[in-house]
């Protein structure tokens, strides 16, 4: 393979590099409030573009299949608001021998250790773009990315506020109806258009073939861009740098434990699950919201003197969950191919015996 193809074929990781190093070098433009304006070109039209994009390059009767799939949404609802939270207070509790800063620590913990303390990563929802975003680079069931994603940050707007009002014993003003009626906006409309649309276009789209997963990885590709501008610039990432290495590493310890669990679960005899059923569980399961989490936080602790602390795990876990579902895209990819094959092969064989 000449090295234009090469370049040609890996050009999503080459992409990745060029963006953070950009971000690294010029965090200013990307940064909130900065010249893109991420606050609205990414949070709104972005966003909106991916479910749009969705929406119109998904037959109807996939999503209506995916809305059936009961059991993948329970395995992944289960494990993203009960299983992981539990998990990672299990795993605080041997951290807490350690002498990783206990602030840094109670951003992950999913249970209060001591009054007014709580819980970051291991109560968020899934985000509503970057598990579809990857589940669909990877050729997975997109569909049920997108239903999962949707639901777990509807959800998430009620039992996260929940959850930490429970642990923490006290009462806080959540603005439900701002939440939804984004979620709603961004999520909900687009996908209803592009569908709509699609009813109209549907011929020439499927004679023309567009490259919807092109758009998808170019739109990824920004979100990946404004938020490691975010985590440049933001002066909350500045601490003591054993205490942050460690954080880092434990995140992503996390993130590639309970991705090879929830694949374990997924691809065991008689789960019932296909292998793009078993992608769209792996990016869902494991990811966590930026966009709700950190204005929960700030309403649940506002005014109190450690928030800055206890966010860095979640301003640490986002930008981590994309960069690492980027960089498995091509071995995951591989592997469902290769269970194609397979399943191919095994049903030629059944059907001339």
């Amino acid at each position: 393979m000449g090295l234009l193809a090469r370049l040609r074929k890996e050009w999503f990781i080459i992409g990745i590099v060029l963006v953070i190093l950009s971000a690294k070098l010029q965090p200013s433009v990307g940064v909130r409030g900065g010249p893109l304006r991420p606050e609205i070109t990414v949070a709104y039209v972005a966003v909106s573009l991916i479910f749009f994009n969705s929406g119109l390059s998904l037959k109807t009767e996939e999503l209506t299949s995916a809305l059936l799939h009961v059991r993948l949404h329970l395995f992944v609802q289960s494990f993203t608001l009960v299983f992981f939270p539990l998990a990672v207070w299990m795993l605080l509790r041997v951290l807490e021998l350690t002498a990783i800063d206990q602030w840094l620590l109670r951003g992950f913990a999913p249970i209060v250790i001591f009054p007014a303390l709580l819980q970051t990563v291991s109560c968020m929802p899934p985000p509503v773009s970057s598990a579809v975003i990857l589940t669909k680079a990877v050729g997975g069931n997109e569909a049920a990315a997108i239903f999962n994603s949707a639901f777990g940050s509807f959800l998430g707007i009620v039992v996260t506020p929940v959850l930490l009002l429970l642990f923490l014993g006290s009462s806080s003003s959540v603005p439900f109806s701002s939440i939804f009626s984004q979620l709603f906006m961004t999520v909900v409309v687009p996908l209803v258009l592009g569908q709509v649309c699609r009813g109209f276009l549907r011929e020439l789209l499927e004679r023309r073939k567009p490259p919807f997963g092109a758009v998808s990885s170019c739109v990824l590709l920004m979100i990946i861009y404004t938020t490691f501008c975010d985590t440049f610039s933001n002066p909350n990432i500045e601490l003591d740098p054993t205490s942050l290495l460690l954080v880092i590493l434990i995140i992503f310890s996390i993130q590639i434990s309970f991705m090879l669990l929830t694949f374990a679960f997924s691809t065991r005899s008689g789960s019932g699950f296909s292998p793009a059923d078993t992608v769209a569980i792996m990016f869902c399961s494991t990811h966590k919201s930026l966009t709700l989490g950190i204005p929960m936080l700030k309403i649940v602790f506002e005014g109190y003197e450690h928030l800055s602390l206890i966010s860095v795990p979640l301003l640490i876990y986002h930008p981590a969950q994309i960069l690492l579902g980027s960089i498995l895209v091509p071995s995951i990819r591989g592997w469902m191919t290769s269970r194609h094959k397979v399943h191919n092969i095994y049903s030629i064989y059944t059907t001339s015996g």
